[in-house]
């Protein structure tokens, strides 16, 4: 995937104001953006392999508070002092809340086809509190420019554009 682009959400609950910039070269991919909460406000740097597996995640919030995760591209993770992490293990992506981004990955990642789904774990931040914990979640090509998105209890239908970023996620997200 070549990609250079800069993309801004409005997100709606809670309200949020989002931009990042996605650089994709086919050696690798890298992430930066910013979130404006009503409460927080936080940067995030996210480095994808070749593969378009996350092996670097930095997350800083205005509070001084801060995370780096770190994975091996194959389920492994650690924290920026090398400890492993062993809840995390198996899941390959990233997913930070609350960002409509982090849904892009998976998609990046495969050659869809309508009625494809594919099942993944996530290391799920919350950034709000910066907690990680383990999550699985399933997509699904509805067509090209949708994709429905199930995880536990939680289901949307999320509209994408031809780079496979969000345009649309119901009630949570959109482009600006």
């Amino acid at each position: 995937m070549i990609l250079n682009r800069s993309i801004r959400w409005r997100g709606l609950e809670p309200a949020t104001i989002e931009h990042c910039h996605v650089v994709a070269n086919g050696r690798d991919t890298r992430i930066r953006g910013t979130i404006i909460g009503p409460d927080f406000g936080l940067f995030y740097r996210l480095k994808l392999d070749e593969n378009g597996h996350t092996r670097t995640v930095k997350l800083e919030r205005t509070d001084g508070r801060s995370l780096e995760l770190f994975s091996d591209g194959a389920g492994n993770w650690s924290d920026d002092r090398a400890e492993p992490l062993a809840a995390l293990r198996g899941a390959i992506d990233i997913d930070i809340w609350p960002t409509p981004l982090t849904n892009s990955l998976p998609l990046w990642r495969t050659a869809w086809t309508d009625g494809l789904s594919q099942r993944i774990a996530v290391a799920w931040v919350d950034a709000t509190t910066l907690a990680v914990k383990r999550a699985e979640q399933v997509y699904t090509c509805l067509d090209p420019g949708h994709f429905r998105f199930q995880s536990a209890d939680f289901e949307r239908v999320i509209e994408v554009d031809a780079d496979r970023l969000v345009v649309d996620y119901p009630e949570l997200f959109q482009r600006e």
